[in-house]
């Protein structure tokens, strides 16, 4: 059996601004939150995240959420990196209450609800062409602006 192994790429966080609700399809009830700012920092990459995306969040029937993310980040030396990712949040129904108010979600551990996603990038930067060819796994957070996480290459 191969060994999973993980190498720490950054802490990111991602200031959510409007959510504009799609309505329920056959699918399930999608809701588009823009992803307008944010910061991201490791020990091979730092930067902020810019006003250029969004999240295409489905809830779907069985009361899971299907995460369709596609955000750009700067580096600090200017460089642009693309991220695409798709994860799973899911939180006990009790839960729900804490963790989408302002003012009780810092008091929430993140271990009480599932929140992963599943990173790839993208750059035409010489320096930051490593991560073209990587795969990522994050472990989520809700923060009182909207998301966190902490993100690994998968080695």
């Amino acid at each position: 059996m191969l060994e999973l192994k993980t190498e720490f790429l950054y802490e990111i966080e991602g200031i959510l601004g409007d959510r504009i609700p799609v309505g329920t399809s056959p699918l399930g009830t999608r809701i588009i939150a823009n992803v307008v700012g944010g910061s991201f920092e490791g020990p091979k990459l730092k930067g902020k995240v810019l006003n250029s995306g969004a999240d295409w969040m489905l809830s779907r029937s069985d009361g899971r959420n299907a995460l369709d993310v596609r955000i750009a980040m700067e580096t600090d030396d200017g460089a642009v990196i693309y991220v695409t990712y798709n994860g799973r949040l899911y939180w006990p129904e009790e839960l729900a209450g804490r963790l989408f108010n302002p003012d009780t979600v810092a008091d929430v551990d993140p271990s009480e609800y599932y929140f992963r996603i599943t990173p790839y990038f993208e750059t035409g930067s010489d320096k930051y062409a490593w991560l073209n060819n990587i795969v990522a796994v994050g472990v989520g957070r809700i923060t009182a602006e909207g998301v966190g996480y902490s993100v690994y290459e998968v080695k």
